[in-house]
């Protein structure tokens, strides 16, 4: 998701203050994520925006640790509190682009990887920069243990088709697609931004990508 917000003067003070799920060199970190959280299950959302989505998967899944990756420090900061406040320890926070993912995680380190309405680029020649592009949908595959998934949600109809192309190609198969997760039976936990376009009565996206056997 691509989030816009005013600079904050006091964003360093908050973010000191959520230093302890806070990790500022996801590198050092590679390979070692599931030690660090003391889990056996490990997973990854991509662009967590203020961490609604993040804090309601983790306390769901206390057993389970999940890194939550955001290139907005202003929004960060917001989830990173949430977590704070509900005292949450199987939560990580990284500033991070998921560009670099293959920097952060070692291969066959993740188990799941949530990504939750991101930038559509819509104009043709930003295809890749579509977090559901073919090549991202690669770096996934290398990321994720061979039972390994990725969750996708979106608003935007067209990504949705697109990234239905793209998983044809990829090492994934899609399965319970879904045009319309508000009216079907699976179970959800909501981003602040899809809250937001349900109540307008804007259908929502989801596939499950699993890894092709």
């Amino acid at each position: 998701m691509s989030v816009r917000m005013r600079k904050k003067k006091n964003l360093g003070p908050r973010l000191e203050a959520c230093a302890s799920l806070m990790i500022s060199d996801p590198a050092s970190l590679k390979g070692q994520w599931r030690s660090l959280l003391k889990t056996e299950q490990l997973s990854l959302e991509i662009g967590c925006g203020k961490g609604k989505f993040t804090c309601g998967t983790a306390e769901a899944n206390p057993e389970a640790g999940i890194i939550a990756l955001e290139r907005v420090p202003e929004a960060i900061v917001m989830a990173a509190e949430k977590s704070c406040a509900a005292g949450l320890s199987n939560v990580r926070y990284v500033i991070g682009d998921a560009a670099n993912l293959t920097d952060f995680f070692e291969e066959g380190e993740l188990d799941r990887i949530y990504v939750n309405f991101c930038d559509p680029w819509p104009k043709k020649k930003q295809a890749k920069r579509r977090l559901v592009h073919g090549d991202f949908l690669k770096v996934y595959a290398s990321l994720l243990s061979p039972e390994g998934e990725v969750f996708f949600k979106t608003d935007n109809r067209p990504l949705f088709d697109f990234a239905l192309e793209e998983i044809a190609s990829s090492p994934f198969e899609a399965q319970n697609v879904s045009y319309d997760l508000a009216s079907s039976s699976m179970a959800n936990i909501t981003t602040e931004y899809e809250e937001k376009f349900m109540s307008l009565g804007t259908p929502i996206n989801r596939v499950e990508m699993r890894k092709r056997k």
